[in-house]
C-alpha cells in the first residue's frame, strides 16, 4: 500500500464479508429512532487520527449506531465519549467529545484503528471475519510505524499478538498490563470503554486515565 489515502479507499470499498455487509447496510436503512433524520455511513470504517503518530489504539469494531452511522472510529456513541474525554485530558485530542465526522476533532501523535471495520451483529465478529480484516490493520501499522500499541479489550490484544508474532506465553491480557516488545516498542492493555464495562464500574475514569498517563510516560 503506497499511502494511507489508498488504504482508506480500499477499506471503504470492501465487501469481503457477506454477513457484515448485510448487517451494516440493514442497520443504515432501518436506523435508530433518535437518528432517523440522519444519513448513516453504512460502510467499512477506516482508521482515524495522526498517520505519523507514535501511538496506535486498537478497538474491536464499529458500533451499529456509532461509527456505522458517523463513519469515524469511536464517534457518536457512549464508548467514544468515554475514550475521547480521556484522550483530551491526556493531550492527544483537541476536543473533549466526538459527535460527527465534521466536528473538527483532531488527534495528535495518536491513531485509532480496529480489529474489524464493519459493525457486526451483537458486536461479535467471527474468526473468519477478523482474519479477513486483519491485513488492513497490518497495513496501517506498517505505514504508521507506532512505538506504543494500546489494545482496548482482549480480542484486540490477541490480534496484536498474532500480527506481531509475539509468541510470549507469559503475556496475558490484564487491564493496565504493559509489555515491552523490544527496546523501543510497548504494548499496553486496557478494558474496552464499552458501556458494559463503564456502567458496571469494571472500567472507571480513574483506571482509564491511568492508561494514557502510562502512554505519555513511555513516549518520554
Amino acid at each position: 500500500m503506497n499511502d494511507m489515502f489508498d488504504l482508506e479507499e480500499k477499506i471503504i470499498c470492501c465487501r469481503l464479508c457477506p454477513r457484515l455487509v448485510f448487517w451494516r447496510e440493514e442497520i443504515a436503512r432501518q436506523k435508530r429512532r433518535a437518528f432517523r433524520d440522519q444519513d448513516y455511513w453504512g460502510k467499512p470504517v477506516p482508521g482515524f487520527g495522526d498517520s505519523k503518530g507514535h501511538v496506535i489504539v486498537i478497538g474491536l469494531a464499529p458500533g451499529a449506531h456509532g461509527s456505522n452511522r458517523t463513519g469515524r472510529m469511536f464517534t457518536g456513541d457512549a464508548s467514544g465519549d468515554f475514550l475521547y474525554s480521556a484522550l483530551y485530558n491526556a493531550g492527544f485530542a483537541n476536543r473533549f467529545k466526538a459527535e460527527s465526522i465534521n466536528d473538527g476533532l483532531i488527534l495528535s501523535d495518536l491513531f485509532i484503528s480496529a480489529v474489524c471495520r464493519c459493525a457486526p451483529p451483537g458486536n461479535k465478529p467471527d474468526k473468519i471475519e477478523m482474519d479477513t480484516c486483519q491485513p488492513y490493520l497490518q497495513a496501517e501499522i506498517e505505514l504508521i510505524q507506532p512505538l506504543v500499541y494500546v489494545a482496548l479489550g482482549r480480542i484486540a490484544f490477541d490480534r496484536l499478538i498474532i500480527i506481531g508474532s509475539h509468541q510470549h506465553h507469559k503475556w496475558i491480557f490484564k487491564h493496565g498490563a504493559c509489555y515491552q516488545i523490544d527496546e523501543q516498542h510497548h504494548l499496553i492493555c486496557s478494558y474496552h470503554p464499552s458501556q458494559q464495562n463503564t456502567q458496571t464500574g469494571r472500567l472507571t475514569r480513574y483506571m482509564f486515565d491511568g492508561i494514557w498517563s502510562e502512554v505519555n510516560e513511555l513516549l518520554k
